[in-house]
């Protein structure tokens, strides 16, 4: 089976090469077909090997394998994690491809096929950064993966906005992966070596008293560059204006698994390179990973709360989820990571569903703002059900996945983190919560015009006119993804297979307790109540004065996010630094 693993990249690489080649002589629908069947062959695939990655697969590309103490072949593994990410990558892409089914109506002159090899192609990448055994792989499908994102950001070239958001998260994107590259070639310098166990065994070796500065600087570059891809607070600026202006199956992509690539490689990365004595020790990675995703929760839950544009409402919500994320990574024991795999996981579904029902709003209305479509989204029934189960599912109401997932994290943690994932996703979900009972059912009365950036209205829709019906995959798509978060927490033993696969041998898996129980309920009961509040006292959604600054922060402007993609290096490497000091 371990021979299959390259496959895993070659198919959806292969699928794209053959559309950017007939794809100027092919149909519509020969096209989209051939999507499907490049994007679900290797999803199948995917699927095969997770449920065969016991014991782990690793395969030397090319027929390789070290000669010795050296190695310079390329290596990929297939183990619990990596192959469920692969996983998670091709089905969400296949997902994505189901929703835009002639979706572009107008895709360019004499490109038929673009926008279905872009979306190959990023499949590819993802599965490619998910299964690197190496880091300089790891980096190449980094690069490949932000350069395709940047393409499909910007995919409407036409328009000033989407070639302006495109650029902020090609410039920010690149400069995280600059620092990435910078990391590595430093580790590189000391230990000679590029793959990812064999590092770590090179620093141990050559550094048996702990960390020195050398293995500080590049802690602190290759954390960099994958917390950028997280979208970690301060390096989180570029996901907003980017799911802002991308097209719907993209943002449903970006937030569904990219962002979490990005802290699946924090995890990846420690464990194996930088978790032994010659790296750096866990409770220095424990103090940086709880306080930067404790700030990024805090600072995605309040920003989420006072938007009006929905789409970057759930920007900012993917921004929250992710600072619940790396702070139950920060934890650093198996019952914590087995909680955020089935968080992860929940999340994915939920959160790409909520974005094909805001591209279901844009397409329809042209419009993404929650003032301008107060009462507007009445007869899109099954659309305004679907946004409310989705607010539920971020809440952590049983039984969804991600309310398993938070639940077991929450446990793990415990202290005063419980109250921060209760905070978060009761003040994420309370915000679509609100954007549900305005504009689905009217709700409350419509609310003035405040001094937002962004206010949603007037957007183009991304198919040629405004639908007067939406199509039937716009509607079956979200639905499919919400009812898999909602099988993940239900399905017997769902959570023991994922724990198994994470976590070491003999994990009790992860369960329902009374106790998290408990806990997503009055995170749900709060999300309510603050939404009932919203929908009652619009003034509750005007920012307050202590809000302002930080909502300037979000200024558009490039050069802003660069300074503060370098204060985040510097805070990062501060909270690292007492470990290196203590050696």
């Amino acid at each position: 089976m371990r021979h299959l693993l390259p496959l895993l990249v070659a198919l959806p690489l292969l699928g794209a090469a053959l559309l950017v080649a007939t794809g100027r002589r092919l149909s519509r629908i020969a096209v989209e077909i051939t999507g499907f069947v490049f994007c679900g062959g290797t999803a199948a695939l995917a699927l095969v090997l997770l449920l065969n990655s016991a014991p782990p697969l690793t395969e030397w590309v090319g027929a390789w394998p070290p000669a010795g103490r050296e190695s310079v072949g390329i290596l990929v593994v297939g183990d619990g994690p990596a192959l469920g990410m692969a996983t998670l990558a091709s089905l969400l892409t296949l997902a994505a491809l189901a929703y835009s089914w002639h979706y572009f109506d107008a895709p360019p002159h004499g490109h038929t096929g673009a926008f279905t090899a872009l979306m190959l192609v990023f499949q590819g990448a993802m599965c490619g950064f998910a299964l690197a055994g190496d880091l300089f792989n790891a980096f190449v499908f980094f690069e490949l993966m932000s350069v395709v994102a940047y393409a499909l950001t910007g995919y409407r070239i036409d328009e000033a906005k989407a070639v302006q958001g495109a650029l902020t998260f090609g410039v920010v994107n690149s400069l995280g992966a600059y620092a990435l590259l910078m990391g590595i070639a430093l580790l590189y310098a000391r230990t000679g070596e590029l793959t990812m166990a064999r590092i770590g065994h090179g620093l141990d070796a050559a550094g048996p008293g702990g960390p020195d500065a050398l293995v500080l600087a590049s802690f602190v570059l290759v954390l960099t560059g994958l917390l950028v891809k997280s979208a970690a607070v301060p390096f989180h600026f570029w996901l907003p204006d980017a799911h802002a202006v991308a097209p719907t199956p993209v943002c449903m992509l970006l937030s569904g698994v990219m962002v979490e690539l990005g802290a699946y490689g924090v995890w990846r990365v420690y464990g194996t390179v930088f978790a032994g004595p010659g790296g750096i020790p866990a409770a220095d990675l424990t103090r940086a990973l709880v306080t930067l995703g404790a700030l990024t929760a805090v600072t995605g839950a309040v920003m989420c709360w006072y938007q009006r544009h929905i789409k970057r409402l759930l920007a900012y919500s993917t921004v929250a989820h992710t600072g619940l994320f790396l702070a139950g990574l920060g934890v650093l024991t198996p019952e914590a990571d087995d909680g955020v795999a089935l968080y992860l996981l929940g999340h994915a579904g939920v959160k790409a569903a909520l974005f094909a029902c805001a591209g279901a709003l844009l397409d329809r209305f042209g419009s993404v703002d929650e003032h301008s479509l107060h009462g507007r989204g009445r007869p899109l029934r099954a659309t305004g059900v679907m946004f409310a189960v989705g607010a539920l599912g971020l809440a952590g109401l049983p039984p969804f996945g991600t309310a398993l997932g938070k639940a077991v994290t929450e446990e793990a943690a415990g202290g005063p983190l419980t109250v921060v994932y209760v905070a978060a996703s009761a003040i994420t979900a309370g915000a679509v919560l609100r954007v549900t009972a305005r504009v689905f059912l009217g709700l409350g009365p419509r609310p003035g015009d405040a001094e937002y950036e962004t206010s949603g209205s007037d957007e183009e829709p991304e198919t040629t006119g405004l639908l007067s019906r939406i199509p039937d995959t716009m509607t079956i798509v979200p639905a499919v993804l919400l009812a898999a978060a909602l099988a993940m927490g239900v399905v017997p033993g769902f959570g023991r297979l994922v724990a198994r696969s994470v976590g070491p041998a003999g994990s009790g898996g992860a369960h329902w307790t009374a106790h998290g129980v408990l806990l997503g309920v009055a995170s749900t009961a709060l999300a309510v109540a603050l939404a009932g509040l919203a929908v009652t006292r619009p003034d509750w959604t005007s920012a307050p004065g202590w809000a302002a600054p930080l909502r300037r922060l979000q200024s558009g402007h490039v050069g802003d996010y660069v300074a503060w993609l370098l204060v985040g290096t510097t805070v990062l490497g501060a909270l690292a630094l007492p470990g290196v000091l203590g050696s």
